[in-house]
């Protein structure tokens, strides 16, 4: 897949780093370190600009971002609230009101927390569909993104250009810690999830013990 990005952008250039920008923030598994970097590396012997590249990505993750978020408007709560409240929901054990509070808490931290996320591998991507479903302010959802996207792609970049040849050991480095940010994120689930279920397991034998 390297060998193919590295090929894209040599072809179109920045409409290609624009592309495969929107792309990785709609699929993750493209990664988005080996764009920058070597978009930034790219820089010290073509005609690239750095500020160009930079643009170039900022404009793709908006792109992106933008059919994510528009994904997550489908996905609204209100859908979602009718499939809770039948067998999924039972089986999860799982409550409208749950996705009520949850979206409640989006919408009061959803601002700071897309701004945060646009700079943390893996969760630059996903975040956009929360802010759809909580139907985040489009205006305020289009400028946290243009900021914390462009933070982002002017990091990479630069440090591509000033690794030079040795951009790929920048995206070794961003690698490793993407695998730290999933495995957080895989153990933080797991320990919501055990306290959620403990806290309904205790409130279910409450009731039964009233009654």
């Amino acid at each position: 897949m390297q060998q193919w990005i590295i090929d894209v952008m040599n072809q179109f250039g920045y409409i290609g780093v624009a592309v495969l920008i929107a792309v990785e923030n709609i699929f993750p598994p493209i990664p988005s370190e080996v764009i920058l970097t070597f978009g930034g590396f790219m820089t010290t012997y073509t005609d690239f600009n750095i500020w160009g590249v930079i643009l170039a990505a900022t404009i793709g993750s908006l792109i992106g971002a933008i059919v994510l978020y528009l994904l997550g408007r489908l996905l609204s709560e209100e859908r979602l609230g009718k499939i809770l409240d039948g067998k999924v929901g039972q089986t999860l054990r799982f409550k409208k009101s749950d996705l009520h509070k949850a979206m409640e808490w989006f919408q009061r931290k959803g601002k700071l927390t897309v701004l945060i996320c646009r700079c943390i591998p893996v969760l630059r991507s996903v975040i956009s569909v929360p802010a759809g479903m909580a139907k985040m302010q489009w205006g305020l959802f289009l400028f946290y993104t243009i900021v914390g996207s462009f933070v982002w792609n002017t990091v990479l970049v630069h440090l591509g250009a000033a690794a030079g040849a040795s951009w790929q050991k920048i995206v070794e480095g961003t690698d490793k810690f993407a695998h730290i940010v999933i495995i957080i994120l895989i153990a933080a689930f797991a320990v919501l999830t055990l306290l959620f279920f403990k806290k309904r397991f205790l409130a279910d034998k409450k009731k039964d013990d009233s009654k």
